[in-house]
């Protein structure tokens, strides 16, 4: 079966590169949003307004999320996989193309590089507001960059291996149920009055299913950022560049940041691809941030070796799609593993 699986992500990511996120179609991220909003209206008139008994409406929602959609989502499948194995690949490949995000987290933080590049200042801060949670109206062009950077660092674990991961494991049942969790934890996984208590399970399970990827994340971003190291390389010796021309790209020093920072963060995931992103091209991310109007101290990560700039999001686009090409290597692997046996 994991064969299936892996077949209908290659062929899930391939729709989303080409497609993306159509907005005449409607998402299931979207469903199960709203599921998720209901429910929390419906659980809080149900409960006190306790400390207890808001943890346990919490457990309630992530209950009853985790069952709907992995319950819906095995109907799918079962139905289709009951007309032709090839119908259950390719209800399978729809329902991963879907849930990844490697397209539209390039096409959005590359409008905030376009805007920024065209000295847009405003412009890039609306851009950037479309895909952070931190306040944005007050950042400069380097909060700007930093904040674009930080997302594409994170979000390659969050959007991009950690779906193909339970993808490849658990099929189309897998993709929904993670991003189900991902989904909760962005919507009630708050550390503020209203969620503390309330969001506490979906934060938990989030981190734990986070766990793996994001680790699995840093290791094919250092790995990516070591062949981005080599290929810069190759191409100024081609060109006939200075040897002291400065590189973009270092792989040793994205080992050297993520065994220093990767735990600067009060997320056990968040720092792992944040870390190496900054090892990687010399840079100092994180640090004091505004949510909601309120200051959140953060320790930084990486060094400031040199001043962050616009380019630096088209460069932490392609580390990006470098990683991302590392984990589908990994992952046709594994297919090529566990498909021999069943060649005759």
């Amino acid at each position: 079966m994991i064969r299936y699986h892996i077949l209908a992500a290659f062929a899930g990511c391939a729709l989303d590169a080409l497609f993306g996120d159509p907005r005449n179609i409607p998402h299931p991220v979207c469903g199960i949003g709203n599921l998720i909003a209901w429910l929390e209206a419906r659980l809080r008139k149900w409960f006190p307004a306790n400390e207890k008994s808001e943890r346990r409406a919490g457990t309630a929602l992530v209950v009853a999320v985790l069952l709907i959609t992995g319950l819906a989502s095995l109907f799918v499948l079962a139905a289709a996989y009951t007309v032709h194995p090839l119908a259950g690949v390719a209800v399978e490949s729809v329902m991963c193309g879907q849930m990844m995000a490697w397209r539209s987290l390039k096409k959005e933080s590359m409008k905030v590089y376009d805007a920024l590049a065209a000295g847009d200042t405003e412009g890039a801060r609306t851009a950037v507001s479309m895909i952070v949670g931190r306040d944005t109206k007050d950042l400069t062009d380097l909060g700007i960059t930093k904040a674009a950077v930080e997302t594409v660092a994170e979000n390659t674990s969050d959007g991009i291996i950690a779906p193909l991961f339970y993808m490849v494991l658990g099929g189309g049942t897998g993709i929904f149920l993670y991003k189900a969790v991902n989904t909760m934890d962005s919507m009630v996984g708050y550390k503020n009055d209203k969620y503390i208590n309330f969001g506490r399970t979906a934060a938990r399970l989030d981190d734990v299913c986070n766990y793996i990827p994001a680790r699995l994340s840093a290791c094919f971003m250092i790995a990516a950022g070591y062949v981005l190291e080599a290929a810069e390389g190759a191409v100024m010796r081609l060109r006939k560049r200075a040897e002291s021309e400065k590189h973009h790209y270092s792989g040793r020093g994205g080992i050297r940041i993520f065994r220093r920072d990767r735990y600067n963060h009060k997320s056990p995931n968040s720092a792992q691809t944040e870390s190496v992103c900054a090892g990687v091209l010399g840079i100092q991310l994180a640090g004091n941030a505004f949510y909601f109007g309120k200051l959140y101290e953060k320790p930084t990560i990486g060094d400031a070796d040199r001043s962050v700039e616009y380019e630096d999001i088209r460069r932490a686009n392609t580390l990006m799609t470098g990683t991302y090409a590392a984990a589908l290597f990994a992952a046709a692997v594994l297919g090529l593993l566990v498909t021999i046996p069943f060649i005759r």
